[in-house]
Order: structure tokens, then C-alpha cells, then sequence
């Protein structure tokens, strides 16, 4: 058996089909380059099919990244599986990933067919999709509630037909650890020319199982998992895959398994995928929340200063967390902050230390301490939609006599035009939003507005996350800013812009 464990992320496609999470095409090419940096072995882009955006999307992924392989999911029908093949022409190091669902409840309550049919439609598209890819993973969704004699089956014929992958998700997040390990003992005991092909696991959180279910399925033979970073995903999530990266490393003694992850690449890749979601990172989340490496306690502070590994069986440093410094002031010259910047890893071009350093300087003049949070949040938090339609220019605000707000708000359209709107709420920010609601004519309703810090000190960068609702569908918004009015009315305004984006035939009837 070999001891390689193989590391496919589907935060692109899986994760994304979180709750209010709508990622645009340059935020998944940026979340896909990270993965790339932390070592995935292969990235699901997306799901081509669901649309021109998600096929363009996933193009643009594969091409953007060169070392992990990179797929679209396709349903077993040849529609799906055309518009995967579409959206990867012509791009090496590609592949497909075709799923059907196996389980009676599936077949008999949501397919309505037999399971002969259901063979019928697997080996159908493995075959018609294995003409145009060398790599071909087939799933069987809810595979932890289909009999195992018919798992065994429909991948003996996938085999025959092309797959090189057989995925065996236990999609509602049902089994317990030792009913998926004896899955994967019972699949590789009892399937013909299971020897050719790769067996994957694909576990989700409803129980709070998916980590353990994972680990099971890799020590009774699975040499691929698939998860998302954080643990983003449909309903409780999938298993994180910066968990199961860390206990193969930290207890290598005991699993005996190599991966390609680069562990300290997990703190960086953690944050741009939180914030480019708004998903926040639990505190006392495994790995990477803020408390995994944090002690309270005065035993424990007593045991850490004599020697970490009393409490720390796994290093801060070894994932990517570093003590914040103090590292530039308002002096500091461009040279310095790209310094600063290799030392934390990052590579720029010089167009980006342009652009950033003169939101540095910018920065530097309101605030007396700069942090590396700060220059971080600087270059990781540039505007994700393209082709902006309206920029927030400025605001003043009243307080009226009854306490309520007055908000002015200046609103710059894209082909230079000033657009001006009034609001008045029971606080700032709900009055500057109606007067952006105003200014525009637009009934934006607001379903989550988030403040957090992003440094130390009084006059740290506030970050603003924003969710708006119009119509049925959710758009979010950020910005970062030390004024946190400011950030507050950019972030809403980012929001307008991706519905704005997302439907270009709309016209926003603004003021005159």
C-alpha cells in the first residue's frame, strides 16, 4: 500500500455552496494560486455547467495555476460533461469529476431509477468522458448508505470504463469512523481491478465526524482526501484539510503517511479564504484559531515557558503564525515595506508595490503604529469586483434631535458622474446605507453586517464584512479601513457592485 496521501481541495466548488458565499472569477483564481502554494494536489474548480461564470471560472483557474491538476464536477449526463470539457480545452494537467447517486433513498426518492439503470449511466459517461480526459474520478454520492455489494459493482464497471479515481462520499455525514474504514477495507477486498485505481474519501460534518471518518478512511487504504480549508461547505462543511495535513505530520510516527502539503503555507491560505468568504475562523477552531496556540491557564503558562512541548504538540511557526511586530513607520521607504514583504513571504510585482505603497503612506499618516497584520491586510484586500460601477467618495453625518442620524453620502459612478443620497436611521451606519439605498434607488435589504480588528493598538485597520439580500440572492461586501465609517459604507457599496456585475442588464435609476 502505497504511503502517499493525496490532498484535492474543493473549497472552489464544495465550499462555495456555503450559505451568502458567492466567490467571483479573480477571487477563486487568487484562493486557487494560494492552494497551489500550500500544495494541493488537485483543485475542483467548480462546476462548469451551472453556468457561463462558473465555466469561465473554471477555465481560468486551470489556467492560472501550473502544479496541482485541476477539475470541474460534472452530473452522469453528457451535457455536464461536454461543458467541462469546454471550459478545459486546449489546457494541460486537466481532468473531470462525475458523480451519480448510489443510495436506495437517492435512487428510488430523487432519480427514479434502478440500480441497473444507474450502472447504465455511470459506465455511459466514465466512458465518454474518459475519451477526452486521462484523469477521471467517479463518485458515489451518499455511498454511505448504499450496499456494499453495489458499490463493489458499479466500480467494477467504472474501472472498466475509464475512471482512474472511485470517490465514496459519505455526503450526508452519516457514518461513524469504523463503519467508513470497513467501506474501504470492503471495496478493496471485494472489487476486480481495484489495484488500477486511486480510492478517495469525501466526508462531511453533520456529525462532527468528518476529521475522524477522514483519518479512518486513509488508514484502512483511501490515498485521497478531499475537504476545504476552514471547513467551509454544504450545510455543517467538509472535513478541513489543514486538519488532516497537521495530525499525518505531527503523528507521522503513528499513520506512517507522506503528503505534499507545505504546512506553513496553512495561516496565510486560512485567512485569504476567510476573508475572501466572510466566514470567520472559530476561535478555538483545531489548527488555525486564534486560541490553538494560546494558554491560559497558569499550569499551562508555567509548563510552555519551561518547554513549549509540554502544551504544544504542534508548533505555531509550523503552520504559518508568527509573533506580530512592530516593523515600519510612516518614514519608511518603499524598498523597506517590499522587504518586509518577502520576509512574510509574499512576492510582488512592482505595479502591486506601487498601488500598495501608496495606501501605506496613506495608512501610515492616520496611524501611529503599523503592524504586520496591517501591510498584509493592505495587499490582500484590493477590490474583488472588477469594473467597479460606483465608488464610495465621502460622507458627513448629523446627529438630529431626536438622536437619529443624518447621512450625506457622495458616490462616484464609473464614468465620473457624482451621485449624492440621504439617509436618515437610528445609527450611522444604518443611516449611510439608506442614503446609499437612496442616492441609487436601490432596495438593498441587509442580512449581516460584521466589524472586526485586524491589528493592535486604538487606531487598529477595522475590516467590514456585509451581506445584502436582493431578491432571492445573497451578495457580499468588504473593506478595510481605519476609519470604520468609511470601511462600513465601502463595503455595502462592494456589495451593490457585485449584484451590479452579476446582472448587467440592470439599471440603477440614480438621482439627478
Amino acid at each position: 500500500m502505497s504511503n502517499r496521501v493525496y490532498f484535492f481541495d474543493t473549497t472552489l466548488r464544495d465550499g462555495e455552496q456555503t450559505p451568502g458565499v458567492n466567490l467571483n472569477q479573480e477571487e477563486k483564481v487568487e484562493i486557487a494560486l494560494r492552494l497551489e502554494q500550500l500544495g494541493i494536489d488537485v483543485i475542483e474548480a467548480g462546476f462548469a455547467a451551472a453556468s457561463p461564470g462558473d465555466a469561465a471560472a473554471v477555465r481560468a483557474v486551470a489556467q492560472a495555476v501550473t502544479k496541482p491538476l485541476v477539475v470541474s464536477l460534472a452530473r452522469a449526463n453528457k451535457a455536464d460533461i461536454d461543458a467541462v470539457i469546454e471550459a478545459l480545452s486546449g489546457i494541460k494537467n486537466v481532468g473531470i469529476h462525475v458523480f451519480i447517486a448510489t443510495s436506495p433513498i437517492h435512487r428510488e426518492k430523487k432519480l427514479f431509477m434502478s440500480k441497473e439503470e444507474v450502472i447504465a449511466k455511470a459506465v455511459d459517461c466514465v466512458s465518454y468522458a474518459a475519451q477526452h480526459f486521462q484523469h477521471v474520478e467517479f463518485s458515489c454520492e451518499d455511498a454511505t448508505r448504499t450496499e456494499l455489494e453495489f458499490l463493489c459493482e458499479i466500480a467494477e464497471e467504472v474501472i472498466e470504463a475509464g475512471a482512474t479515481v472511485l470517490n465514496f462520499p459519505d455526503t450526508v455525514g452519516y457514518a461513524t469512523p469504523e463503519e467508513y474504514a470497513d467501506l474501504f477495507q470492503y471495496i478493496l477486498k471485494h472489487t476486480k481491478g481495484v489495484e488500477k485505481v486511486r480510492l478517495s474519501c469525501h466526508c462531511h460534518d453533520d456529525l462532527g465526524l468528518a476529521a475522524s471518518n477522514s483519518i479512518a478512511a486513509i488508514k484502512a487504504g483511501a490515498l485521497q482526501v478531499e475537504g476545504c480549508v476552514n471547513g467551509i461547505g454544504e450545510r455543517a462543511g467538509n472535513v478541513a484539510l489543514e486538519e488532516v495535513a497537521a495530525l499525518l505530520e505531527t503523528r507521522k510516527d503513528y499513520y506512517q503517511k507522506e503528503t505534499g502539503i507545505v504546512l506553513k503555507e496553512v495561516a496565510k491560505t486560512s485567512k485569504l479564504i476567510s476573508r475572501l468568504t466572510g466566514i470567520s475562523v472559530p476561535p478555538n477552531k483545531a489548527v488555525i484559531g486564534k486560541n490553538a496556540f494560546a494558554h491560559s491557564s497558569g499550569i499551562h503558562q508555567d509548563g510552555v515557558i519551561k518547554d513549549k512541548t509540554t502544551y504544544e504538540i504542534l508548533k505555531p511557526e509550523s503552520v504559518g503564525f508568527m509573533e506580530t511586530k512592530l516593523v515600519l513607520g510612516k518614514l519608511s521607504g518603499r524598498n523597506a515595506l517590499n522587504k518586509r514583504y518577502e520576509e512574510l513571504g509574499y512576492t510582488i510585482s512592482p505595479e502591486q508595490l506601487k498601488e500598495v505603497f501608496s495606501k501605506y503612506k496613506e495608512l501610515a499618516d492616520r496611524k501611529k503604529e503599523i503592524f504586520d497584520e496591517d501591510i498584509i491586510a493592505l495587499l490582500e484586500t484590493n477590490s474583488s469586483v472588477n469594473n467597479q460601477t460606483y465608488t464610495f467618495k465621502d460622507l458627513s453625518l448629523q446627529v438630529l434631535a431626536n438622536k437619529d442620524y443624518r447621512a450625506f453620502v457622495h458616490i462616484v459612478k464609473e464614468d465620473g458622474t457624482i451621485i449624492e443620497g440621504i439617509g436618515e436611521g437610528n445609527g450611522p451606519v444604518d443611516a449611510i446605507y439608506k442614503g446609499i439605498d437612496q442616492g441609487l434607488h436601490i432596495q438593498a435589504e441587509l442580512i449581516d453586517y460584521k466589524i472586526k480588528s485586524i491589528s493592535k493598538g486604538k487606531d487598529s485597520i477595522g475590516e467590514v464584512f456585509v451581506k445584502i439580500k436582493h431578491g432571492d440572492s445573497l451578495y457580499q461586501g468588504r473593506a478595510i479601513h481605519v476609519d470604520i465609517i468609511f470601511a462600513s459604507a465601502s463595503a455595502y457599496i462592494e456589495a451593490i457592485n457585485r449584484f451590479v456585475s452579476l446582472h448587467p442588464d440592470y439599471v440603477v435609476a440614480e438621482m439627478k
